[in-house]
């Protein structure tokens, strides 16, 4: 129980001081720090119009978190979440431009399938030449994200170019389309949300109720003693690239599906390494990014409500960026725990047995 109450104390203390130290740096500039964060909140949450634009931002913040926070968990460090994100869209327009003639009931769930399967096939390749070469998957992923963004330039310029300006593919099929949970003015509340919520769900229960899920963990915690128990570390790391890759995938089809009905060059807008933030400040639980996403989607979302008030959108970034310091480096929070609780016992008086002061 202790250690799951540090799981959650070092990811929320590491936001709490990041805002106090931005918030220093507001004041240095000469701005009030409680009216720019009263404006961030108002411009996250503070209207229906501010929550569809945070939920939809949240939607593929959450996959993305997943993608790599399930890799983490195996002891992959898949940074190729952008890329995957990329290949899982390319497919999902692959796919939806031909499903016109197709009942949404088909075509939606086909769309999907095809950007898993596209960010699935695309992780795996890194999987694959870990298990096989040992090439590191650092490297490799990173490799992949810029064939992946170039391929998606290619595509929208040549094969899936359609009309004049930013050189973009056509729009998918009606039938392939999400539809919106709720329109508010010019955005809409995207239905896309509920299936990342379920796909985090989902993932939680692979990880902690089944036995792929144990023989993740174990490949993570120690490989070695992972492999004296007979569980193939090869084997788990293809698995665990290909289950990654889906959830990246996933994301860029429902960006797709919900959202822009379309790509273009780089559309995946560095999700795919937020991915990344979202993965340690949730502390590489399902559940715990969730929430992590949300944080985020709501700095994004609160930050150009900021800037009317003059201060620069940068802090976000400031924000972002210490946050991610102090979760990494989560022995300095733990240390400071550690060291109040002590101090607290030292203070409380202590007794002799007989109940009398010593």
């Amino acid at each position: 129980m202790k250690s799951r109450w540090m799981s959650f104390l070092v990811p929320f203390l590491a936001v709490v001081v990041s805002l106090l130290i931005a918030a220093i740096i507001i004041l240095a500039i000469g701005q009030n720090p409680l009216k720019a964060y009263g404006a961030m909140i108002k411009g996250a949450v503070g209207s229906r119009l501010s929550w569809a634009d945070n939920i939809t931002k949240m939607t593929s913040l959450l996959l993305t978190g997943l993608a790599v926070g399930f890799g983490f968990r195996a002891g992959v460090f898949n940074i190729g979440a952008e890329g995957q994100m990329a290949m899982g869209g390319i497919m999902a327009v692959a796919v939806g431009l031909n499903l016109g003639n197709v009942p949404s009931a088909v075509a939606i769930p086909l769309t999907i399938v095809a950007g898993m399967a596209g960010g699935a096939f695309w992780a795996s390749i890194a999987g694959w030449l870990k298990a096989k070469t040992g090439a590191h998957e650092v490297i490799s992923t990173i490799m992949l994200n810029w064939i992946a963004y170039h391929i998606t330039n290619y595509l929208v310029a040549g094969p899936f170019a359609v009309g004049a300006g930013v050189p973009k593919s056509p729009e998918i099929a009606q039938s392939a389309q999400l539809p919106a949970l709720l329109t508010v003015q010019a955005s809409t509340i995207p239905s896309s949300i509920l299936i990342a919520i379920v796909a985090a769900i989902a993932i939680y229960i692979i990880l902690e109720k089944t036995t792929t899920g144990y023989e993740v963990k174990a490949v993570g915690f120690n490989p070695y003693a992972a492999e004296y128990g007979g569980i193939s570390i090869s084997k788990n790391i293809v698995l665990t690239m290909a289950i990654s890759g889906a959830l990246a995938g996933l994301a860029g089809a429902l960006e797709v599906m919900s959202v822009h009905h379309r790509i273009f060059g780089a559309f995946t807008s560095d999700r795919g390494f937020d991915g990344i933030t979202i993965a340690l400040i949730g502390q590489n639980n399902p559940i715990g990014i969730i929430f992590a996403a949300f944080l985020i989607s709501s700095l994004r979302s609160g930050s150009n409500a900021m800037q009317t008030i003059g201060v620069p959108d940068d802090i976000i970034v400031v924000i972002q960026g210490i946050i991610i310091y102090f979760v990494a480096a989560d022995r300095i929070i733990r240390t400071w725990i550690m060291k109040a609780t002590q101090l607290g016992k030292k203070k409380s008086p202590k007794t002799i047995q007989g109940g009398e002061e010593e």
